[in-house]
């Protein structure tokens, strides 16, 4: 089992991702197991966490959710499955 997340913002049209990017902990585990995936989304970001690895998500999630306060006041997190 799986959980999506789409955190919502808005986004700059010129975003640069680069930043962000560079500031994520390895979505892969010692095991070379993914512990999660992301995308950059014309909304925000999407966010693929394979319920393998609490913390590292919930650090994940923390950046995008920073980065997006970065760029708007709202920012909006929702459970896609």
């Amino acid at each position: 089992m799986k959980k999506e997340y789409k955190i919502i913002f808005g986004q700059p049209k010129e975003y640069c991702s680069h930043d962000v990017l560079n500031q994520l902990p390895s979505p892969m585990s010692s095991q070379m197991i993914e512990i999660y995936n992301y995308s950059i989304e014309d909304y925000g970001f999407y966010l693929l966490d394979n319920l393998v690895d609490q913390k590292t998500v919930g650090e994940a999630l923390k950046i995008f959710i920073d980065e997006a306060l970065k760029y708007s006041k709202k920012v909006e997190v929702v459970a896609v499955n």
